[in-house]
């Protein structure tokens, strides 16, 4: 006897393991917390597992569950591409990303993906600091944005956390000077007001060296041993060093979030990018470039 899977529950399984949260899925698919919970529940009992286990307030994928999500993307990719080429309907028109610099290169990968897969979408990137990005996504003038929150504060859906941590050059002694030089991308990047208050809270006296929102230029001051910085671990280049904070004298960092940001209306090409995005960005094995300093 034939089984048949229904498209909108394993849709509703992915958007709810993608966010980790009924209730984001709930805003995301347009339905009720309780509409996410039922079809769930209708999904485990047609597989007959549990796809989900609440562990401290947080909605995690159970074993079965993890095997169950690769499978359940490509039946949607699957879904998606047979829809699209049968329909006629293939996405076209223009989409607005927002990204933030340090950002740019891990999101190439699914940029490129899309823009495969979607020739007619022209998209156009939009570079700022977190805090302008959200405000953009909010006025429209974004169709889609990342951004980034310290992980206890983030807004939207969480893509992916990562640890922020100090950055040097090979063989600089910069982290030893004092006051500490500091080389930020941004005045409003929303790393900084977490490095200098980390640094506050421990006496530690600043100066800086470069604000600029050219993230290349701030890692050719690092480079130069001119200065340290702070940024995620997955985008410090390989040419540079990631320090221990309590080797080094210097206070630990928090975790930050990637987040998706959507408008309250969302267009169809801005859905689908976030797909992508999910997709190519939310990986638990997060690839660490940097080393880490030899610091006596």
């Amino acid at each position: 006897m034939s089984r048949n899977l229904d498209i909108d529950l394993i849709r509703t399984f992915v958007t709810v393991a993608d966010s980790g949260s009924m209730t984001v899925a709930a805003n995301l698919l347009h339905m009720t917390q309780g509409a996410v919970s039922q079809q769930v529940k209708r999904l485990e009992d047609l597989l007959d597992c549990l796809l989900f286990v609440r562990k401290a307030r947080k909605l995690e994928l159970s074993r079965h569950g993890e095997q169950f999500l690769v499978k359940a993307r490509q039946l949607l990719r699957l879904n998606d591409e047979i829809w699209a080429d049968m329909t006629g309907r293939s996405l076209a028109g223009s989409l607005r990303v927002g990204v933030p610099y340090d950002l740019v290169t891990p999101l190439a990968p699914a940029m490129k993906a899309f823009a495969e897969a979607y020739p007619q979408v022209e998209i156009s990137l939009v570079c700022a600091a977190s805090p302008e990005l959200s405000e953009a996504v909010k006025n429209g003038r974004v169709d889609v944005s990342l951004v980034e929150y310290v992980a206890s504060e983030a807004e939207g859906e969480v893509v992916r956390i990562e640890p922020l941590v100090w950055v040097a050059g090979q063989r600089s002694d910069a982290w030893q000077k004092r006051p500490l030089p500091l080389s930020m991308v941004d005045e409003r990047c929303a790393f900084r007001p977490v490095v200098l208050g980390a640094l506050a809270d421990q006496g530690i006296a600043w100066r800086t060296v470069f604000e600029s929102g050219n993230i290349e230029a701030t890692a050719a001051t690092v480079r130069a041993g001119l200065a340290i910085t702070a940024w995620l671990v997955s985008t410090v280049p390989a040419d540079l060093e990631t320090l221990a904070p309590h080797a080094a004298g210097l206070p630990a960092l928090p975790p930050f979030a990637i987040c998706l940001q959507l408008p309250a209306t969302v267009k169809p090409t801005a859905q689908e990018f976030a797909r992508y995005v999910r997709e190519s960005m939310s990986t638990d094995a997060v690839g660490t470039h940097g080393r880490l300093a030899k610091i006596a």
